[in-house]
């Protein structure tokens, strides 16, 4: 993989084939910030698709997320329609991680840069936004249980799709 030197010092992996995070319309920033300190943490970039449920600033952020935010490649988009925009010309697949997915995460053979989605924490996505996803994963839980937290979920599924690709920073 090749590596990049970051302004903080030290190297940072190129995002280049890893997979992308993207979070539509988070409504909890102590989860967003989480999932930019995964990001950072990993090398990954992360699309934040509009709008948010909480004021998207730098001193909301670098308090979720632990001074780790200033070390990701976020792109904001207004809407999913200016998401779609953006990725209708790549190749990129959109997997939308759902309880109502029709594939297991355990089942599935991710592909470099496959965006990773996650819901809204209090609604998950709309109708639309879930048609419009390539791939729908749901993660094998045991009966009875609603969801996880969509750190987690992402987490899960960012862990097998680096497993995967044999990606992980070194």
């Amino acid at each position: 993989m090749q590596r990049t030197s970051h302004p903080e010092g030290g190297t940072k992996p190129r995002v280049g084939g890893l997979p992308r995070l993207a979070l539509y319309q988070p409504d909890i920033p102590q989860n967003a910030g989480t999932l930019l300190r995964l990001a950072a943490c990993l090398g990954l970039a992360v699309d934040v698709i509009g709008p948010c449920g909480f004021l998207w600033d730098d001193r909301r952020m670098r308090r979720a997320g632990m001074d780790y935010a200033a070390a990701v490649r976020v792109r904001h988009h207004s809407s999913f329609a200016v998401f779609e925009t953006v990725r209708a010309g790549s190749s990129q697949r959109l997997v939308l991680l759902t309880t109502a997915g029709d594939r297991r995460l355990d089942d599935f053979a991710f592909a470099e840069g496959d965006i990773v989605m996650v819901g809204r924490e209090s609604a998950g996505v709309p109708d639309d936004v879930a048609a419009a996803a390539d791939i729908g994963l749901r993660i094998p839980m045991i009966p009875g249980v609603r969801s996880l937290n969509v750190a987690l979920a992402a987490t899960l599924a960012i862990g097998e799709a680096l497993r995967q690709m044999r990606a992980f920073p070194a």
